[in-house]
């Protein structure tokens, strides 16, 4: 059984973004700037709420029917998946600052849940003692939520896909988009740019504008790998004689080549709880099967996912998915890319590593170059 889409549309998130007490902050003594975002995932969403309440104007193109990018999420008859980023942390006070807007989203998921395992699923080690946080009912509705603002004023654009920059003679920008069934187009002018996209897709849309080779140098030691993730659900845990289905931790990290990553969805605060799990495979194997058809991932995967929890009664649902650029090997080292004179941005969680709180603060730092006096 194939899960669902999450909602594509803000409208259907969890609730709308609460904005901070006072007023909406303005800059004033800055010029009022015309800017295109480039994706809409976290880093992207907070880079481009934080210009529009800087004052400016700003488009979003997601070439996706959904924002949230790899903080996805899918839903099936007995509940949801994370089907990428599973959780956050808060070290930052800014980011801990704007997940205080949405408190009724934000929900404290206990480390303990969280275990060590080798590749026959022994314990080899405990979680940590910093909170672990998610999104409830599903870790996309933070993004969703946060997108509201942007989706009401007509700013996001989603099913968009940017096919090429192009930096004209007297200044400034326009996007070539293509959406699904639909001609080509061209848009109006921008006074900047901002790709809030994954290291490989950045770079292969800075190829179309000559101009921008100095920042395509820049991200040459940026490497980034693919993820596969499989969902699997276990509606009938819950009947007489399975309700031991499993082991016993939530969450473990695992030697296993093939799935690093196990998780009980269902132990998420406010979560469905019907018995799920997602695995995450490694890097390492992810790179090398990245070509491999989605059944024979799935069958290797579904055994991997055996020999760690030592589940062996079927499914009622598997499937997996591939992420192309999922993991930030090697990050950029700074919070974003910035050249002045061409008005061109590039920002995103592998800019600092691959933490959620990566994308948010450097989608941040990404605005605050416009909001500067």
């Amino acid at each position: 059984m194939t899960v669902s889409r999450a909602p594509q549309k803000s409208k259907a998130s969890p609730g709308k973004a609460r904005k901070p007490a006072g007023k909406t902050a303005t800059a004033p003594q800055t010029r009022r700037q015309r800017i295109a975002v480039v994706g809409a995932g976290l880093a992207g969403i907070a880079c481009a709420r934080t210009l529009m309440q800087a004052g400016h104007e700003v488009e979003v193109y997601e070439r996706l029917t959904q924002a949230g990018g790899r903080m996805r999420s899918v839903s099936g008859p007995h509940g949801s998946f994370d089907l990428g980023a599973q959780y956050f942390t808060v070290r930052d006070p800014r980011f801990e600052l704007a997940l205080q807007t949405t408190p009724e989203i934000c929900r404290p998921w206990s480390a303990s849940a969280l275990r060590t395992v080798d590749a026959q699923g022994r314990q080899t080690g405990t979680g940590t003692s910093e909170t672990h946080w998610v999104a409830a009912p599903y870790m996309q509705a933070l993004p969703l939520t946060w997108a509201d603002p942007l989706w009401d004023a007509g700013r996001l654009h989603l099913g968009q896909r940017v096919t090429q920059v192009v930096h004209l003679p007297e200044g400034g920008w326009r996007l070539h988009t293509q959406a699904e069934g639909r001609t080509a187009q061209t848009t109006a002018a921008f006074d900047a740019v901002v790709l809030a996209l994954p290291a490989p897709l950045a770079r292969q849309l800075l190829q179309t504008a000559p101009q921008a080779l100095p920042l395509i140098q820049a991200m040459t030691d940026v490497e980034m790998a693919p993820c596969w993730a499989m969902t699997l659900s276990y509606p009938m845990a819950g009947q007489a004689g399975l309700s031991t289905l499993g082991p016993q931790w939530n969450a473990a990290r695992s030697s296993h080549a093939r799935a690093s990553w196990v998780v009980r969805e269902s132990s998420k605060p406010g979560r469905n709880q019907s018995e799920r799990w997602t695995v995450h495979a490694s890097p390492e194997w992810s790179q090398e099967h990245a070509l491999d058809d989605a059944e024979r991932v799935l069958a290797k995967m579904q055994k991997a996912f055996g020999e760690v929890t030592r589940i062996r009664v079927a499914p009622h649902h598997a499937s997996v998915h591939l992420w192309p650029h999922a993991q930030t090997l090697s990050p950029l080292g700074q919070s974003h890319l910035w050249n002045a004179s061409l008005k061109l941005g590039l920002c995103g969680d592998w800019c600092l590593g691959r933490r959620v709180e990566d994308a948010f603060v450097s989608g941040l730092e990404m605005a605050m170059v416009f909001c500067a006096p």
